[in-house]
């Protein structure tokens, strides 16, 4: 743990930090200008005043976030069929990678696939060639029908 505190405590610590930011964010999005700076003569806003103008500002934030998340969705649109097919692609690729590898390992003990001292790593190596195999090639093939 950090200088021996306890989870509890360093969460509570956190807590309490990101409250009271809340509470400044809120003194200063709420009133123009610096709260310190204004004189204390001057009738503070009623807490449920700050609360409805704080909700107002969550809602919209929201609704400018959301519109922006829709504009970059319709932005990016286009490009999200080629960018499905350059994935598959290189998916592709990259299992038929590994093919190539327990081919060469499946090649080299050739001679052990029926009985000998390399049958069990014969087998796995053939065995995860055919996967891979398997995986590459229907990658190429779902590419080829997009």
């Amino acid at each position: 743990m950090i200088d021996g505190m306890k989870a509890q405590t360093v969460g509570r610590v956190l807590g309490v930090g990101l409250r009271v930011a809340g509470r400044i964010a809120g003194q200063h999005l709420g009133t123009p200008g610096n709260v310190a700076a204004s004189s204390s003569t001057e009738a503070r806003p009623a807490p449920v005043d700050a609360r409805v103008r704080a909700r107002q500002a969550g809602a919209t934030t929201a609704r400018v976030g959301g519109g922006v998340a829709r504009g970059m969705g319709r932005f990016l649109s286009p490009f999200r069929r080629v960018g499905g097919i350059v994935f598959l692609e290189v998916a592709g690729g990259f299992f038929l990678l590994f093919v190539l590898v327990f081919g060469v390992t499946a090649w080299r003990l050739r001679a052990d696939y029926a009985q000998g001292p390399g049958h069990a790593k014969f087998l796995v190596s053939a065995g995860m060639g055919l996967v891979f195999l398997y995986l590459g090639l229907s990658s190429f093939w779902r590419a080829n029908r997009r």
